[in-house]
């Protein structure tokens, strides 16, 4: 296999110039640059958004939050790609990628140090959960004080049969602390983006 060595490579006017056939790779050396002075199209970037909420407030510790969970269905609302899966409080992926879960958790709680909305992760299944994040609320007073708490994990999803996420409420001292939900907007949700492939 020998090699050819040009300047320029132009396509004929009015067709378009296909570098190697489908499934080929292209190898660019380090070093070289590629410049566009066009619009670059056919390059991958986010391919999956997806977003759920809770429906209803939650006043106990909960492994998994399994009930009152509903996809956002609000007018302005759009995912894109094929969403996550839900059954019985586990979420399992479309495909392999990396993924950042982002937790935004509204708390209501009086006379309670401290409670957790926590995400876990599973690689075997379900098998054994790994917590990878814990948004917080808490407060030691006579009524009960409301705060907002987000986490953002990046779970590595290299094979998309066995990677589940959870999500689950501890700490929570009876009717003192509270999560809370509506059905009408966001309160307390679970959000899901693929940002790349699977490292």
């Amino acid at each position: 296999m020998g090699t050819i060595f040009v300047d320029n490579l132009e396509p004929q006017s009015g067709t378009s110039l296909t570098l190697g056939a489908n499934g080929d790779t292209l190898t660019i050396p380090s070093g070289c640059t590629i410049s566009n002075s066009g619009t670059a199209t056919g390059f991958p970037g986010i391919t999956m958004v997806d977003q759920f909420r809770l429906t209803a407030t939650i006043n106990q510790d909960t492994d998994p939050i399994s009930s009152n969970l509903e996809r956002v269905d609000d007018a302005s609302f759009s995912g894109l790609g094929t969403g996550m899966t839900l059954s019985s409080g586990i979420f399992t992926f479309p495909t392999t990628g990396l993924y950042q879960v982002i937790v935004n958790a509204k708390f209501e709680i009086s006379q309670d140090l401290v409670a957790f909305v926590e995400t876990m992760v599973s690689s075997n299944s379900g098998g054994a959960y790994d917590q990878v994040a814990g948004a917080a609320g808490g407060e030691q007073s006579s009524s009960f004080s409301a705060s907002t708490s987000s986490t953002n994990s990046f779970v590595n999803v290299t094979n998309a049969s066995n990677f589940r996420v959870k999500f689950t409420t501890t700490s929570f001292a009876s009717t003192d602390s509270r999560v809370t939900g509506s059905t009408d907007a966001n309160e307390t949700t679970f959000s899901f983006i693929r940002v790349g492939d699977s490292q």
